[in-house]
């Protein structure tokens, strides 16, 4: 298994990254309980050789954008900081689309800002907003990267007519979708991100509630790998697709170190046959 991809053909990462979501408070709000462990999980992760961390200005909001400067900034050189702007938050749990083009601006410059960056990297619009025209928010994001302000433009929680319409205007780079074991929603825009090169970033890989009908084939794999079922599940994102990207959240140093060790199972044709074929 190739353990590396060229996210956009220059951005070189190992394929498994790392969600700073969760290093927020409850409800993906606030600050977190201890900002220090929060600090040593980022710090490990790069140590364990992640070099992509994915954040979100509405992660906190701001909040975890900053705990990822002031853990790894200056950045490894082979570190690759995503971030993603398009939504606003009311309140813990409360989610909300702001396609804007007025909004989506300020969201990068703040952004650059609190993650100290000169350029980002990655931006990925965070969700597409229906009470603004598709074109006017991506054409936004596209002058900004024209400025030098966004080195690769991403999406995230599109379907397949709206990445097509993104391709028609600008080189697009990864796709960002909820997508684990147990959830296989966006199969046909994993298939397109293959045949495309696009980098595809599940987000959720691990299935927040735990796994339903992946359970039990989780489970055997995990005991006969003597590993976890968050293991197995990970290993099976990576064997689904070679531009596959998971980015697995914690904020725990043990849970980080066991999600990164995922990258060296690797599952039997048998095993991967019952996986792939859960929902047929």
């Amino acid at each position: 298994m190739n353990d590396s991809l060229a996210i956009g053909g220059d951005l070189n990462v190992s394929r498994v990254g790392f969600g700073a979501m969760r290093l927020t408070g409850p409800g993906i709000w606030g600050e977190p309980r201890d900002r220090d462990d929060c600090i040593r999980v980022l710090r490990r992760a790069v140590d364990l050789g992640v070099e992509l961390i994915d954040t979100a200005d509405s992660y906190g909001p701001f909040v975890s954008e900053r705990l990822v400067a002031e853990a790894l900034h200056p950045y490894p050189e082979n570190v690759v900081i995503a971030t993603k702007a398009g939504l606003v938050r009311d309140g813990p749990g409360q989610w909300r689309p702001d396609g804007r083009p007025q909004h989506l601006k300020a969201a990068v410059d703040g952004s650059l800002s609190r993650l100290r960056l000169e350029q980002i990297p990655l931006l990925q619009w965070h969700r597409p907003d229906p009470a603004v025209p598709f074109e006017d928010s991506l054409g936004q994001l596209v002058e900004l990267k024209e400025e030098g302000k966004i080195r690769h433009l991403g999406l995230s929680n599109v379907d397949d007519d709206q990445l097509t319409r993104a391709l028609r205007m600008t080189p697009i780079v990864s796709v960002q979708n909820r997508y684990n074991v147990d959830d296989r929603s966006s199969d046909g825009i994993v298939d397109r991100c293959e045949s495309e090169q696009l980098a595809f970033i599940p987000w959720a890989p691990l299935a927040p509630g735990g796994f339903d009908r992946a359970r039990v084939p989780l489970t055997t794999a995990a005991e006969r790998h003597g590993a976890t079922t968050n293991q197995i599940a990970l290993a099976w994102l990576l064997a689904r697709s070679p531009v596959m990207l998971p980015i697995p959240g914690t904020s725990s140093v043990a849970h980080l170190e066991e999600n990164v060790a995922a990258r060296d199972i690797t599952l039997s044709d048998e095993e991967r046959e019952t996986l792939d074929h859960l929902f047929d």
